[in-house]
């Protein structure tokens, strides 16, 4: 019985220590960059992208999210999130 309590043990600290090192790796990555294809209005910074199908989003420094359409780079909406 000792002997399964301390495999289990070793097997649970073995994972957390897997689990950990797998999020550091991931996290320790450089954020993809922003899409040159987009253009956004004078002075405006992204802070944030997504895509959709059809679409493609930017949350904007200004607190606004700019949604484009995917195919042509239009803009299809503006959203004020004040």
């Amino acid at each position: 019985m000792r002997r399964l309590v301390t495999t289990l043990l070793a097997v649970m600290i073995g994972g957390f220590v897997l689990i950990v090192a797998m999020f550091a790796i991931r996290l320790a990555g450089d954020r993809p960059a922003f899409p040159d294809m987009i253009a956004l209005p004078d002075g405006v910074k992204a802070e944030a992208f997504t895509m959709g199908r059809g679409w493609y989003a930017v949350v904007t420094d200004d607190d606004r999210i700019l949604i484009f359409d995917s195919a042509s780079g239009a803009l299809r909406k503006s959203i004020d999130i004040r």
